[in-house]
């Protein structure tokens, strides 16, 4: 069967292609979403390619604890998520845009983590703070599932506080410095490219949206 690509669809490819290597500045009337979708570096790292994107910055959101670290999230037990906060320019792309482009980035099928990522830290999920985002992170999520054919499993949840991540693992996709992996001391941005890679990211959203995964080549 030959799926038809929405109107929409083609239009947020757009954005992304649209996108400027240098974010813009931050606009005085810039707004923002907190999503989950995995590992945080690589939301921070799609979203960022975003035309009226001004930062996504990576942390912590949806548990009890105050001010977690990295390693008490991923370990269990405080109810976080991996999560990015996108500050965006409203006249530029919209909230319903960003939310139909996150769900483009994940697989909305896998309800125990994403890719090799596993566990409760690494679900997806949009997080909203207002009845107008609600209904725009709804929308998204009628039209996913319409172009699927399926019931997706990303909650919308109820936003509250969200704690930036440590400041080693801000743009972590393109810093230059240099950590121990077990690929060798290698650069931050090399040893993303193999994570993600050999986390099978890229290639599993293709499965799920084919042509319509926007951030996939």
């Amino acid at each position: 069967m030959v799926r038809t690509v929405p109107r929409f669809t083609r239009a947020l490819r757009a954005l992304v292609i649209a996108g400027v290597a240098a974010l813009a500045p931050v606009a005085a009337s810039a707004a923002e979403i907190i999503v989950a979708g995995g590992c945080f570096w690589c939301v921070e790292a799609d979203f960022e390619k975003v035309g009226g994107v001004s930062e996504a910055i990576s942390g912590y959101t949806g548990g009890s604890v105050a001010n977690p670290t990295y390693k008490q999230v991923v370990q269990g037990g405080t109810g976080h998520y991996e999560a990015a906060q996108i500050v965006y320019d409203p006249a530029r792309v919209s909230r319903r845009q960003l939310y139909d482009l996150f769900l483009r980035s994940v697989d909305v099928f896998d309800d125990g983590g994403q890719f090799c990522d596993r566990g409760n830290s690494y679900r997806t999920a949009i997080f909203v703070d207002s009845a107008e985002a609600r209904a725009d992170a709804e929308a998204a999520i009628a039209a996913a599932e319409q172009e699927l054919g399926r019931k997706i499993v990303t909650p919308i949840l109820d936003a509250g506080p969200f704690y930036e991540a440590e400041d080693y693992h801000q743009d972590y996709y393109k810093s230059d410095e240099k950590t121990l992996t077990r690929f060798g001391y290698v650069h931050r941005a090399d040893a993303y490219e193999k994570y993600r890679d050999g986390c099978r990211r890229d290639m599993r959203v293709k499965q799920v949206w084919g042509d319509d995964a926007p951030f996939v080549n």
